[in-house]
């Protein structure tokens, strides 16, 4: 049985060469059907039907980015299609500009308008973001109906073709050729920055926001900067919009399409660039047919696709919350991370402080929740190559005093100095910066990345790629080095070898090892472990530790958190135990076994 089970395994993983080769070939083979089809002896409606599926596409994977890559809701992308269509309108009727000249013209307004409304609305959490943003679509769509020099309600007509030279993309089917050439290369655009350093921070976005601050990242820049690139896809099919239909009007720039682009990225699949594809093709080809077939049935006219689609959307996100495209995925080639860094240059490294030299000071420290005290002026101080134990029973505030030197809770009171400077009012991503990096009480991880995409995340800060380079794919030197970086510290910890798989996967004890290479890739002075050794085997203890001793005799300073007192005993140079929000005692690992008081809070008594 044991045979035939490893014969089966290399059987697999045998075939899978043949399998990637043959969802390669098919994609080919359908990416180039996509390019001969105005070519072919179809119906003109076809074509029609596949510009749409296009300018719709473009829309909703912004949309794909900004809620299932990062989480924001937003039902006001087809307002920034407006602005994107009523530039060019505007200035190519009335004052004969070049649609070329517009469409930059329209994506710098479209960047304003974004910018402006960004900082305002996605300081907004819960229902109140999707809220914000259907007012202010609501806001600019009658704007746009209201204003006498954009036509009202008629709106703008006889918008010119865009032409290059001699080419007229108004003649026969050209246009097909620049809507669907701006959806591929938009769609590549996305692939290419969510695999890269501000990808990763980007993903990271979506429910580990503190961890992210923690590495140092600045989340919120990050989500204006995914808020303005989704209303930039989406001004540039408005742009095409207006030059295929030849005019506009305030119809399609409402909250109905703002609703409808949502649909299409919900059914084709959240979560995925393609899926916009497949969201945008199912929703207009199932418009189209309801349209001519629900008339017939109901023996009236009326909008009742629209229920049809409500229905189907309720039914969809019960029993298929993924959207398509994870049924469509298993036909397309799975991606492979080509391992390329072994010749990449390494990072350079902090300057470590002189080993013995005072590098933290926490004094009286104090967090209060209400009237309930959390931590109460507690005390002590760090040098530099010593590995300190913080201790205490649960609730003595060992965490959350974690979290007050690190920034990740405001302090109601007392001072925390790092290498002689007062870090007490600065942010989490401020610490990081300056070297100082931690791990969570509760493993804080991205499970839909990959071991080394997560370790890879704590490098952020040593990188200096931007998102315009990453689309581009001028940062790939960079990300060598940052995947080379990040593969030393999993070979560190012992985990080289799961590097490639997906840290949702991991047991808990594995996902510990795995945040602290993540924080280990930061390059930190001191580091920050919040019950490393919990879910850990005995001999992946013992590792651990021996990690951790060859860290402090490389130069590293670090504060831990443990439960496990034969850990903390035979690791430490020094604790401090808590008790209540408290400092109970401070001394050598020792003293404090020997402690009275120490045994009767926490250890227990002799008897």
């Amino acid at each position: 049985m044991k045979t035939e089970a490893v014969d089966s395994a290399a059987a697999g993983v045998a075939g899978a060469p043949a399998r990637r080769a043959a969802r390669r070939a098919l994609l080919v083979a359908f990416v180039a059907l996509a390019f001969v089809l105005p070519q072919l002896p179809v119906p003109d409606f076809w074509i029609t039907q596949a510009n749409y599926i296009g300018l719709y596409a473009l829309v909703a994977m912004g949309l794909v980015l900004l809620i299932g890559v990062v989480g924001l809701t937003s039902f006001g992308q087809a307002a920034f299609v407006g602005i994107g269509a009523y530039t060019t309108a505007v200035l190519a009727t009335a004052l004969g500009l070049s649609p070329w000249l517009n469409l930059l013209i329209g994506l710098a307004l479209t960047c304003a308008s974004a910018l402006v409304l960004g900082w305002v609305t996605l300081r907004l959490s819960g229902h109140y973001l999707p809220l914000a943003t259907i007012a202010w679509c609501l806001a600019l769509n009658y704007s746009m109906a209201n204003m006498e020099w954009l036509g009202k309600f008629d709106g703008i007509l006889g918008v010119p073709p865009i032409a290059i030279g001699a080419i007229d993309f108004t003649e026969g089917r050209n246009i097909y050729y620049l809507i669907w050439g701006a959806a591929l290369l938009g769609a590549a655009a996305l692939i290419n920055l969510l695999d890269s350093r501000p990808g990763r921070a980007i993903r990271a976005l979506n429910g580990g926001v503190p961890m992210a601050e923690a590495m140092g990242i600045p989340t919120f820049r990050y989500k204006v900067q995914v808020f303005v690139i989704a209303a930039l896809l989406a001004a540039v099919s408005g742009w095409l919009f207006a030059h295929f239909q030849r005019s506009v009007n305030p119809s399609p720039f409402g909250i109905k399409w703002g609703i409808e682009y949502l649909v299409m990225a919900v059914i084709g699949g959240i979560g995925n660039v393609w899926g916009a594809f497949a969201g945008a093709t199912v929703v207009k080809i199932i418009e189209d047919q309801l349209q001519v077939i629900l008339p017939r049935l109901t023996g009236t006219t009326g909008n009742f696709e629209t229920i049809v689609f409500g229905i189907g959307l309720v039914l969809m996100l019960k029993y298929a919350p993924q959207g398509l495209w994870p049924f469509l995925s298993k036909w397309a080639p799975a991606p492979q991370r080509a391992r390329d860094w072994d010749t990449a240059s390494a990072f350079p490294e902090r300057e470590r402080p002189q080993r013995g030299s005072l590098l933290l000071e926490v004094e009286r420290v104090r967090k209060q929740f209400g009237g309930l005290v959390a931590v109460n002026d507690v005390s002590f101080e760090l040098r530099a190559g010593e590995i300190l134990g913080l201790i205490g029973p649960n609730g003595a505030g060992k965490s959350t005093t974690f979290n007050l030197v690190t920034g990740t809770l405001p302090k109601t009171a007392g001072a925390v100095r790092f290498r002689g400077e007062d870090i007490s009012a600065l942010r989490a991503r401020e610490i990081a910066r300056r070297g100082v990096s931690r791990t969570f009480q509760h493993v804080r991880m991205m499970p839909a990345m990959t071991v080394l995409e997560n370790v890879a995340l704590g490098g952020w800060q040593r990188g200096h790629s931007g998102a315009l380079a990453a689309m581009l794919r001028l940062d790939r030197a960079e990300e060598r080095r940052m995947f080379r970086e990040a593969e030393r510290e999993l070979a560190r910890i012992g985990m080289a070898d799961q590097m490639h798989e997906l840290a949702g996967n991991l047991p808990l004890g594995r996902q510990r090892l795995m945040e602290i290479a993540r924080a280990l890739c930061t390059d930190p002075v001191l580091l920050l472990l919040d019950e490393p050794a919990a879910g850990l085997r005995h001999r992946e203890k013992k590792a651990l530790a021996e990690v951790l001793r060859q860290l402090r005799a490389e130069g590293m300073t670090l504060l831990l958190v443990e439960h496990d007192m034969d850990f903390v005993m035979n690791l430490t140079d020094r604790i401090v135990v808590m008790e209540y929000g408290t400092k109970l005692m401070e001394g050598t690992p020792a003293e404090v076994q020997a402690s009275p008081a120490v045994r009767a809070a926490y250890l227990g008594t002799e008897h």
